[in-house]
């Protein structure tokens, strides 16, 4: 079996710790959680890990290609690798969800999310999985802005247990189906 993690978020020092960067972080916590290390892969537009465990080989992706441009580093990865759309679970940011919760699903629309949007124009599909992770957002300001900014100082406190919650689930995808792990996840008081 394999189950093929994508991350998302944008490449640079600069972004490291913005709210549109979750989806990396919590790549990268797995990635150490799992004693591999990316390694820059050129031709599919993406930093990539490999690892077997539980009898499943895990692959991690973090597109280097920019938010907007998602899609893809995953359809060259997914065809370097021969993958479906099946093996995949996209790790997202969602403003709609409020900081700190998430969300498993099987498949779905973009919920305006620029980089779900290539995703699925490049896959032809809606029908992947991604794990939406709230990243709060009240409607003040500029929404570009706000993803864009870094993590508040009381949201990074936590930010440490909330990435390693998302790990967690993770983890729970390599052996459970999709909607027995969703039980447990989206049961999250709302």
């Amino acid at each position: 079996m394999h189950r093929l993690f994508v991350g998302l978020g944008n490449p640079g020092k600069k972004y490291e710790l913005t709210r549109h960067n979750i989806g990396f972080m919590v790549l990268q916590e797995l990635a150490l959680n799992l004693g591999v290390q990316f390694k820059e892969k050129p031709q599919v537009q993406g930093w990539i890990a490999k690892t077997a465990w539980k009898e499943t080989t895990i692959h991690l992706l973090m597109p280097t290609t920019y938010m907007n441009e998602s899609g893809q580093a995953v359809r060259r990865y997914m065809d370097y690798v021969k993958l479906v759309p099946d093996n995949l679970v996209v790790i997202v940011d969602d403003v709609a969800l409020p900081y700190g919760h998430m969300r498993l699903r099987t498949e779905g629309g973009a919920g305006g999310h620029n980089g779900l949007k290539s995703i699925e124009a490049y896959l032809g599909t809606q029908r992947y999985a991604r794990l939406r992770m709230g990243i709060g957002y009240h409607g003040m300001g500029s929404l570009a802005d706000y993803v864009l900014d870094n993590f508040t100082p009381e949201e990074q406190k936590v930010l440490p247990t909330y990435v390693k919650q998302a790990v967690d689930v993770l983890k729970q995808l390599v052996n459970e189906s999709i909607t027995e792990v969703m039980k447990t996840v989206n049961k999250q008081p709302q």
